[in-house]
């Protein structure tokens, strides 16, 4: 038996485009394909699939073009004792441009995922379709984007920005539940000269389609990290959170917070102006499980805040208005961010949490031009299809359709709670006075004390969580201090929840 042609093939397989790029790849900062998929999976536990696969593309010179592995590695391997399936593209095999017998290797490791059940993770550096292989480069890409939509909702998928990504490369991370970017990554539809040439506009790499634009403006992305290492703590954390797959329960931890613990300090959180913010962040960790919580999207429509916690051991994605950006209104972004969120969650059993402080929806003419009504009915539809258990306290303001749309009662939620200065209502108490007791301020020798007292008597008389909690809107009125242990209760009470719903092909979302 001759195992010196199957060694020296190996070699050449790990080399990829060879020495001098694998030296460039790494002077930019960068770790090769093979690197990262050693950094990804626990020590010693890859198993690579289909390491000899080339192309058979003979036109322009593509004959003598042609690289073991095809520009890509896959395999499996553990993930802190998590099988997972995954793909790392070679940048320095042709770009990492994708051709027929990339996007196949593609295919087969999602195909054997969706078999095990498990996640697959996608580590991205691509210049996109492979031209020299025409269309036969775009069916590879569809093929891809198929199985990205046929396993949505199935197993998690996550793609890691490790690089340059364009045309092509960049549409199956945004099918993709979360994509994460490093710092010196970039992704675009079309490149910097492209734009240049069809619009004039003078653009670099990094403001067209940087790490930081993605994660403020675009919101393509949802998480920014230094380097490529902590692009893999990131993942590994985030992983702890979510099941392998659409029919388990998420991951369980052994709890070492007490699950009755008391927080004085949270009966003061809130300031005594009512229009003054406070840091919801700071609410939540003091809330939570060791005042973890893993905020997904911080950087983007930042007047919502979501990401993922637990509660006495268990997963819960939480969901809540952030009163120092906007005061916490909702707005186009919000709602999307907020939607995108809690339908990922139901997707993977994951129960929901929401912390309500919301004035409202955004007025002004870019939001009702923008589609705010169907942006909003998106986030009222999500939650109204979730069946995780769903829970919601009532912090402070609770106004108009906001109150609906954010996980009341009334659209399914389980449990609901206030805090004792709750206000909710369809408006705050000095709009609501201004329209109806217009006629008797205007009227009155001191027209702004008058509007002050008639709004102290509406705050009194509607604004204030007794009066939805006497029609059993909430479940209760409790104390700030006593949220965590309440929450808990509340969360063991409804966690085998389960809700039949009408049989149909899927609802239609006003996307």
């Amino acid at each position: 038996m001759d195992l010196s042609e199957l060694e020296q093939k190996r070699i050449q397989h790990l080399l990829g485009g060879g020495k001098q790029r694998q030296e460039e790849q790494r002077k930019k900062g960068k770790l090769t394909a093979f690197e990262r998929m050693n950094i990804l999976f626990d020590p010693g536990t890859f198993v690579e699939i289909d390491p000899f696969v080339t192309h058979e593309c003979s036109d322009f010179g593509m004959e003598n073009k042609k690289f073991l592995g095809d520009g890509v590695v896959t395999g499996h391997g553990m993930v802190d004792d998590r099988l997972i399936y995954a793909f790392s593209h070679d940048f320095t095999v042709l770009g990492g441009s994708l051709g027929i017998a990339f996007a196949t290797k593609v295919c087969k490791i999602m195909d054997l995922a969706a078999r095990q059940g498990v996640p697959i993770i996608g580590i991205n550096e691509s210049g996109g379709a492979r031209i020299q292989e025409g269309v036969d480069s775009l069916a590879g890409y569809a093929e891809i984007f198929r199985r990205n939509v046929k396993l949505s909702g199935v197993v998690p998928q996550i793609s890691l920005i490790m690089g340059p990504c364009a045309g092509g490369a960049v549409y199956s991370p945004a099918i993709t539940d979360f994509v994460i970017m490093t710092k010196s990554a970039y992704m675009f539809v079309t490149g910097p000269e492209v734009v240049r040439e069809v619009t004039n506009e003078n653009v670099t790499s990094d403001e067209l389609g940087g790490a930081q634009v993605h994660n403020e403006r675009s919101g393509v992305a949802h998480f920014l990290v230094e380097d490529e290492h902590e692009c893999i703590k990131v993942l590994r954390n985030l992983l702890s959170f979510i099941p392998s797959n659409n029919l388990e329960s998420p991951p369980r931890i052994v709890n070492k917070d007490d699950p009755k613990r008391h927080d004085e300090k949270l009966n003061s959180i809130l300031p005594q102006n009512p229009n003054q913010s406070y840091d919801m962040e700071t609410l939540i960790r003091k809330i939570v499980d060791n005042g973890d919580f893993l905020e997904v999207q911080k950087y983007w429509a930042r007047n919502i805040i979501v990401g993922f916690s637990r509660l006495d051991g268990n997963s819960v994605g939480v969901v809540a208005n952030n009163p120092e950006i906007l005061a916490g209104v909702l707005d186009i972004d919000s709602c999307d961010k907020a939607t995108r969120f809690v339908r990922f969650c139901d997707c993977f059993n994951i129960p929901l949490l929401a912390f309500v402080d919301v004035p409202g929806f955004l007025p002004g003419t870019n939001q009702e031009w923008g589609g705010i009504i169907r942006h909003g009915a998106k986030l009222l539809y999500a939650f109204s299809e979730a069946t995780v258990p769903r829970l919601t306290v009532i912090v402070r303001k609770a106004y108009g359709g906001a109150y609906d749309v954010m996980n009341s009662k009334h659209l399914g939620a389980d449990y609901n709670y206030a805090w004792p200065g709750a206000e909710i209502a369809v408006m705050g108490p000095e709009g609501a006075c201004s329209i109806i007791f217009k006629h008797d301020i205007v009227e009155s020798k001191a027209p702004e004390k008058k509007r002050a007292e008639l709004a102290e008597m509406y705050r009194k008389k509607f604004a204030n969580p007794y009066v939805a909690v006497s029609k059993g809107y909430l479940d209760d009125v409790i104390e700030p201090e006593e949220t965590r242990e309440r929450l808990i209760a509340a969360l063991k009470a409804i966690y085998r929840k389960r809700e039949e719903r009408p049989r149909r092909k899927h609802g239609n979302i006003p996307v």
